[in-house]
């Protein structure tokens, strides 16, 4: 399904079809309505209205964001979105809409509302709008003529963002104050043209990020410290150290032009020589001598001029840490302004009290309630250890093993010895009936016994 978001993430470049929402080209219907012109009035039919709004304005502010443009116009939008060679006709009003919602705005409008004093330079730059388009406004006209450029805001803003985050990470960074013409070369790929350029710049000093001046003919921009931090004006400092950097560059541009010269004299040295002209080379030799000590000097100055910039730098660290520890004593003296040593002393003593209380109250809870009867615990000690001792002198009464008293007759077991049952046995006969005792038998007849098991 098309969205504004899916097509914004398509790569710049026209308006294809695959690009398009998919009725373009396949509902014909809808396409010959919504390149209808709008009713004088949403009250007439606000369900059309709404209809046709909904498809043109996102897609109007997509196509921008595609094309990584920030300024658009009547014209322009026509000539992108036509098809099969009509003219879409609520164009105007559907930025008239945008510009009263304050998603487009007008860019007179916005160069305005800028407060800045490098507008001057910059008003230049831009086309004054007709004499007619400023009475059709001053009359309440709000036709949008198809000359007129338009600003996207919120596309101007991220454009801004993305110019700030280049910055940041490029070797620019290194000092706030950086000249136009650098900037301007930094951001060649971000801004297509320098009037979106111009318009980023405003932006970011709406956002009071960066501010420009002129020095000397040329014109320099200073950013904020941090991404959150607001920009200060430019002062002497931050143009010393401007022309200190423009120095270096020149110096080293300069040494690099004389290495050139001096390679370019040894070169006419040796040619001179493998040429028999013994002379020209001397010559040659000398120029390159003379430019070598030149360029000896160039780098003495160079070393000066880059430690006096290394200090510089370094100076700026140091006074970014003193501002740091100076507004961390501020605020360690903010959160002990009612501390005194007299009040931590009073309320340690306070604490120990209430800790020594509270201790005194658990001994109290421990205690228990002894309901009148008060013993002596020495004499309960006493009759506890006397019946210890008597408990030990007497035998303790055990019952037997109840194994051992299973016994399934009661008859008491008759001692016999080894050798009356050996005699008895040998009075012991047998007969084929069973076994009959001999007429020799003792009187006593053994009787049945049961061993225990």
């Amino acid at each position: 399904m098309w969205s504004p978001e899916r097509e914004a993430e398509a790569p710049a470049g026209g308006d294809p079809a695959g690009l398009l929402p998919p009725e373009w080209e396949e509902d014909e219907e809808r396409m010959s309505f919504l390149f209808s012109a709008f009713k004088r009035s949403r009250e007439v039919n606000s369900t059309d209205w709404d209809s046709k709004m909904g498809f043109w304005a996102p897609l109007v502010l997509s196509h921008s964001r595609r094309q990584g443009v920030v300024r658009l116009r009547l014209r322009d939008l026509q000539e992108a979105f036509q098809r099969k060679g009509s003219v879409p006709l609520g164009l105007a009003t559907v930025l008239q809409d945008l510009l009263r919602r304050g998603e487009l705005q007008r860019e007179s409008d916005f160069m305005a509302s800028v407060d800045s004093s490098w507008i001057s330079w910059g008003v230049g730059v831009f086309l004054l709008k007709p004499l007619k388009w400023t009475l059709s406004n001053m009359l309440g006209d709000n036709k949008v003529p198809a000359e007129e450029v338009l600003v996207a805001v919120e596309l101007l803003k991220e454009k801004a963002e993305e110019v700030y985050r280049l910055y940041q990470n490029s070797p620019l960074s290194s000092h706030p104050v950086v000249a136009l013409s650098e900037l301007s070369t930094l951001c060649a790929n971000s801004c297509p043209d320098e009037r979106t350029f111009y318009l980023v710049l405003l932006q970011l000093q709406k956002e009071k990020r960066v501010t420009v001046l002129e020095q000397n003919g040329e014109k320099i921009v200073k950013f904020a410290r941090g991404p959150h931090a607001k920009v200060s004006p430019v002062n002497d400092v931050d143009v010393g150290v401007y022309q200190l950097m423009q120095s270096e560059q020149l110096l080293s541009r300069k040494v690099e032009s004389l290495s050139q010269e001096a390679e370019r004299c040894k070169e006419e040295a040796r040619r001179a020589c493998r040429a028999g002209k013994k002379q020209l080379a001397l010559r040659s030799l000398k120029a390159k001598q003379r430019t070598e000590k030149r360029i000896e000097a160039l780098h003495a100055k160079l070393d000066t001029v880059q430690g006096i910039l290394d200090r510089i730098y370094a100076s700026q660290t140091d006074q970014m840490v003193f501002n740091a520890y100076q507004a961390g004593v501020g605020a360690l003296k903010l959160s002990m302004k009612d501390v005194t040593v007299e009040k931590a002393e009073s309320l340690v003593d306070q604490i120990q009290e209430l800790c020594d209380t509270q201790d005194e109250v658990s001994q109290t809870l421990a205690g228990g309630v002894t309901n009148g009867l008060d013993f002596d615990s020495e004499e309960l000690e006493k009759e506890l250890d006397i019946l210890l001792q008597d408990t030990t002198k007497e035998p303790l009464d055990l019952p037997d093993n109840p194994r051992n008293r299973h016994f399934t007759n009661s008859v008491p077991n008759p001692r016999i010895s080894d050798a009356e049952l050996e005699a008895e046995l040998e009075k012991l006969s047998f007969s084929e009936g069973g076994l009959v005792p001999s007429s020799k038998s003792p009187k006593r007849q053994l009787e049945p016994t049961l061993k225990p098991l």
